[in-house]
């Protein structure tokens, strides 16, 4: 199944546009397990346990892996992910960028290895650095366009020579001729809901990949107000908040309540739309 149709029917059978961010860190795993990575698998599973009827998608983020050599641990919570909740689109948040044999083997990794259903990737190098993607007909290729991070702007609001900003000019090329098989999607952050609107404008049909809620600070109502639209999902990413909302043996529990309430002010904005 292609990427788009796994997310559109993961939000219509939960009812969600949450996505829960995997970033295991073990200096913030409750108490018992505080500090051991050995448990990375254990602590992701059970979020994920609790949290899977929620979500629109799970985004583990690889960095968070492979910084513990739990890159074994990573294929194995893949693997289960699809296996309690089959219909939950994996997108894993590697933001790679390369071109040519390097990014073929960049593909392989994310969906043969470790199974996944998307991935993100940065656009800056061009055309060249998405095309091997495209070769994996089912899978979605979420390009970075305009970020959550103050420093984003260095670039991403820069004016080009037509006048327009390099953040609209990636939307345009994404929604454009870079998207003929339909793969692609964008990251836009939660901190800039103006920006989110524009690009919506832009790319009115794409799936949008907004982080930034909770712990980054951006506000929940306004991204759904500027990005949702019929026919243009939002996936809106929420980790810290979820993962660690309890230090304490009943994190898993915890974690539910906090994406519960997540995803019920995430629709009560979507009803002003």
């Amino acid at each position: 199944m292609k990427f788009s149709d796994m997310l559109r029917q993961a939000q219509q059978a939960h009812d969600s546009m949450l996505c829960v961010g995997l970033d295991p860190e073990p200096s913030k795993f409750p108490t018992a397990w505080r500090g051991d990575a050995a448990r990375t698998f254990e602590f992701c599973a059970a979020i994920v346990d609790a949290t899977k009827d929620l979500v629109c998608a799970f985004k583990p983020q690889i960095a968070y892996f492979a910084a513990q050599r739990a890159e074994d641990a990573l294929e194995r919570l893949v693997e289960r992910i699809h296996r309690v909740a089959p219909g939950v689109p994996v997108i894993l948040d590697a933001k790679r960028g390369d071109i040519g044999a390097t990014a073929e083997q960049y593909a392989r990794e994310a969906f043969e290895r470790y199974r996944a259903d998307a991935l993100t990737l940065s656009p800056f190098m061009g055309f060249d650095s998405i095309e091997p993607y495209l070769r994996w007909q089912d899978k979605g290729l979420i390009l970075l366009c305009r970020t959550s991070n103050p420093g984003g702007s260095d670039l991403q609001s820069q004016r080009l020579a037509g006048g327009e900003m390099l953040y609209e000019h990636v939307a345009r090329l994404a929604a454009g001729p870079w998207n003929a098989g339909g793969q692609i999607g964008l990251v836009v952050g939660a901190t800039f809901p103006g920006e989110i609107a524009r690009v919506r404008e832009l790319a009115p049909t794409l799936p949008l990949l907004i982080p930034g809620i909770g712990a980054q600070g951006g506000d929940a109502d306004a991204t759904v107000r500027a990005g949702w639209r019929k026919g243009g999902p939002i996936i809106v990413s929420s980790s810290r908040a979820i993962l660690y909302a309890s230090a304490e043996a009943d994190f898993a529990e915890a974690a539910r309540r906090v994406a519960q309430a997540t995803r019920q002010q995430l629709n009560a904005a979507r009803g002003v739309n």
